[in-house]
C-alpha cells in the first residue's frame, strides 16, 4: 500500500491583503500543505493571518526558517528577493511572487541561489494553474501565429487594499506585464525583443517581437475603472483566431492545482516549468522593455 505522503510545511512571509485572501487559506486548506508559521514586520498583522487557522505568528526570519521545509513570499518584490536567497541558502523550497526581484540584478540574485543550494522553486503565475489556460496553451503550441493582441486591465491601483505602495509607484509593466509577457512567451513563441510606450502608472503599450518572427501587443493598466478586470490573449494566423478570456474562469479552480503541484515538486525535488528560471526570464523581458 502506498502511503500518502506528510503535507508540506510551509511558512508564509508577510500579512498584507495576498497573504490573506490568497497565501494562507490556500496553504491551510491542504490537504497536501499546511500553513506552519507566518513572519512578517508587524507581528499584529501577521496575528491577523494565523488566527483563522490556528498557525504560530514567528519572532524572526530565523524562526520561520526554523518551523518549515518551505517558504511562500507575499511582500513586494525588493522585499522579497534578499529573503528568497536567504531561505535557498537554508535549504528551502520557495513560492515565489512575480517579478522576481525589485531589478534584474535582484531577480539574478535569486535565480543563482536557487540553483546553487539545489531547492525547489515556483512562480505564483496565478493563472497559469487554472485548466483554460492549459488547454488554450495545449491548442496553441499546434497553432501557427502571425500575431497576437493581449490586455491585462482592472482599476484596482485606484483604491482599495491592491493599491499598494510598490504597485503605484511602478504601475502596471512589473505587476501586470509578468502574466502577459508569460502567456504571450508561452502561447506565440519566445521573445525575442519588447518594447514599450506609455507610461506604467497610467496605461503602458508593449510591442513583443518573437524569434518565429510573429508580433504581438500587450496593453496593462491597473487605473481602468471595470466592473470585472480582464485579461485576454487573441492569436491570429492562417487557421483564423484562437482566444482565451480570463472573465470566464473562477480563480478558485487555480489553488488546488497550485498547491499540488508545489508539494508534488517539493517531495520530488524536480521544479516544474514555472520555476526560478522562468521568473528570471520574465524579469529580463520587464527590463528589456523598461530600458
Amino acid at each position: 500500500m502506498t502511503s500518502t505522503p506528510a503535507p508540506v510545511a510551509v511558512g508564509l512571509i508577510g500579512a498584507g491583503p495576498w497573504a490573506r485572501t490568497m497565501h494562507a487559506r490556500m496553504l491551510a486548506a491542504g490537504p497536501e500543505t499546511r500553513l506552519a508559521a507566518v513572519w512578517a514586520r508587524r507581528p499584529e498583522a501577521a496575528a491577523e493571518v494565523t488566527a483563522p487557522y490556528g498557525a504560530p505568528v514567528a519572532g524572526s526570519v530565523e524562526e520561520l526558517l526554523d518551523s518549515c521545509e518551505a517558504v511562500a513570499f507575499a511582500v513586494p518584490p525588493h522585499v522579497q528577493a534578499p529573503l528568497a536567497v536567504r531561505a535557498a541558502a537554508a535549504g528551502k523550497a520557495l513560492l515565489l511572487e512575480k517579478p522576481l526581484g525589485g531589478d534584474l540584478a535582484a531577480a539574478r540574485q535569486v535565480a543563482a541561489a536557487v540553483a546553487e543550494h539545489g531547492v525547489v522553486s515556483q512562480m505564483v503565475l496565478t493563472k497559469r494553474y487554472h485548466p483554460s489556460t492549459r488547454e488554450f496553451l495545449a491548442r496553441a503550441a499546434r497553432t501557427e501565429v502571425l500575431g497576437a493582441r493581449s490586455c491585462y486591465l482592472h482599476g484596482a491601483f485606484l483604491c482599495g487594499e491592491m493599491a499598494t505602495g510598490w504597485r503605484l509607484e511602478q504601475g502596471a509593466l512589473p505587476d501586470l506585464g509578468p502574466h502577459l509577457l508569460d502567456l504571450l512567451d508561452a502561447a506565440v513563441g519566445p521573445i525575442a525583443t519588447v518594447r514599450a510606450l506609455g507610461d506604467s502608472r497610467q496605461w503602458i503599450e508593449l510591442t513583443c517581437e518573437h524569434e518565429n518572427g510573429a508580433v504581438s501587443q500587450a496593453s496593462l493598466s491597473g487605473r481602468v475603472p471595470l466592473a470585472r478586470g480582464r485579461t485576454q490573449v487573441e492569436l491570429f494566423g492562417p487557421d483564423g483566431e484562437l482566444t482565451w478570456d480570463s472573465r470566464g474562469i473562477d480563480h478558485e479552480e487555480c489553488w488546488p492545482i497550485l498547491r499540488a503541484e508545489f508539494a508534488a515538486a517539493v517531495r520530488s525535488g524536480v521544479p516544474g516549468e514555472l520555476d526560478a528560471a522562468r521568473g528570471l526570464r520574465l524579469q529580463e523581458l520587464l527590463a528589456q522593455a523598461s530600458g
